[in-house]
């Protein structure tokens, strides 16, 4: 190679890898001191993106098994109450057995008439004021209390709907009614597209026209409906949420998480999740459409809607009245503990519901704490630094960083020579 002085080659090959050997070494020492190996974008890209979906996945599960424990701790205070006035009818049943026996006087028949109403008004301050964070348990509300748990994903979500039948002196307990699951719905695609591809997507923010109506047959036979009167699609979704549609609920998602192979997978829309075959979902008075998108809506029946389990109310529906009972007579007697017994069996069944839904929110937290567990262990394999490693890493780059420098200025000191040919 011939001796110049325009170009100092070697020096820029020094200074290049000297940059090269620093960078490497910054990334080392950042890895070190987070503890992390994909501290941005451009340490791993695909990297990144799967970290992100796990936090949420475990962030999701974290508040998830919360959320199985808090729906148990509700289940617990509804059980509590009813021991109580399992205890009460016990007692109720002696004194009506006492005094259906006729050898109390009418006095004495008063008197064991007057402590059984005790019975009864307790019956009834128990289901007024049983509450559970401020809110009164035993509503009779078809909607029950939803216990959402999953991983933030429709797919990997589901819905425990407990119900809590009313609790009175006219209505004690509860029988009859069934558990069901279901993962069926209805998906509305609301966006615009052209022969399968996508041109608009539906948003949150769009603005809607017309609405859903809902029919709900109850167990007697009367019919409810709901219609909605929302102008967005955020606030459809909120709406209907909140009606407290007995099986219903609703979520924003796409066609492709619903299984909808007639559009586009990107199209977007909102599944109605539907575990209720007393509901009838149809359009309102006027059909539903994205005055947005601009585009004409579809609808696909759908398997993959959340999955939920519910209490549907059964035609043969069991409570007992034991308002309209007595103890002034012997035949009263005998007639109220007829009553009595099929209170006492009625609570029992309302129980047995309510210790079942215990034991599966127990199962649920479980199997949500477990997944956690493995996801971050995923994400701890994809994330962690590797200690040993990025110390050795660590080393390689000092010792590359400290020839580099010598190299650098050897390769400046090596064009000083070229003065000695001028001497």
């Amino acid at each position: 190679m011939a001796l110049s002085v325009l170009n100092n080659l070697s020096a820029l090959a020094a200074e290049n890898n000297l940059n090269n050997t620093q960078a490497s070494l910054q990334t080392v020492l950042e890895q070190l001191s987070s503890g992390s190996q994909i501290n941005s974008g451009s340490d791993n890209a695909a990297g990144l993106s799967l970290i992100n979906g796990l936090q949420a996945n475990s962030t999701a599960l974290t508040q998830s098994a919360t959320n199985a424990s808090e729906g148990v701790g509700l289940l617990q205070v509804a059980d509590g109450a009813l021991s109580q006035v399992t205890n009460l009818l016990n007692r109720a049943v002696t004194l009506a057995t006492e005094t259906a026996n006729g050898t109390l006087n009418s006095s004495q028949s008063a008197a064991a008439n007057q402590e059984y109403s005790s019975i009864l008004s307790e019956i009834n301050t128990i289901g007024q004021t049983t509450t559970y964070n401020s809110s009164q348990v035993f509503t009779g509300s078809a909607s029950g209390v939803n216990i959402y748990t999953g991983d933030s994903s429709t797919t990997g979500s589901s819905i425990d709907n407990l119900y809590f039948a009313p609790l009175s002196s006219s209505t004690v307990g509860d029988s009859g009614g069934t558990v069901v699951q279901s993962s069926s719905g209805v998906f509305y695609d609301l966006s615009k597209d052209t022969a399968g591809a996508l041109t608009t997507a539906a948003k949150s923010t769009d603005t809607i026209a017309g609405g859903l109506k809902f029919t709900v047959t109850n167990a007697d036979g009367t019919t409810t409906n709901f219609t909605t009167t929302a102008t967005t699609l955020s606030g459809l979704v909120q709406e209907i949420n909140k009606d407290g549609i007995p099986g219903v609920t609703a979520s924003l998602t796409t066609a492709s998480a619903v299984g909808d192979t007639g559009v586009a997978s990107t199209d977007t829309g909102i599944l109605l999740s539907n575990t209720n075959s007393s509901v009838v979902i149809a359009n309102g008075t006027t059909a539903l459409s994205d005055t947005t998108t601009a585009g004409t809506v579809s609808t696909y029946t759908s398997t993959k809607a959340t999955e939920t389990i519910s209490y549907q109310l059964g035609a043969n529906e069991s409570t007992t009245n034991l308002a309209s009972t007595d103890l002034l007579t012997a035949g009263d007697a005998q007639t109220a503990l007829t009553s009595i017994n099929a209170a006492i069996s009625n609570v029992a069944a309302q129980r047995g519901y309510l210790g079942a839904q215990v034991n599966t929110l127990n199962a649920v937290s479980q199997v949500e704490t477990t997944q956690q567990q493995n996801i971050l262990a995923a994400q701890n394999s994809v994330q962690a630094t590797d200690y040993a490693q990025a110390t050795s890493n660590l080393s390689k780059y000092e010792v590359l960083s400290q020839t580099g420098i010598s190299a650098l200025a050897q390769a400046n000191s090596l064009q000083q020579e070229v003065t000695k040919l001028l001497q």
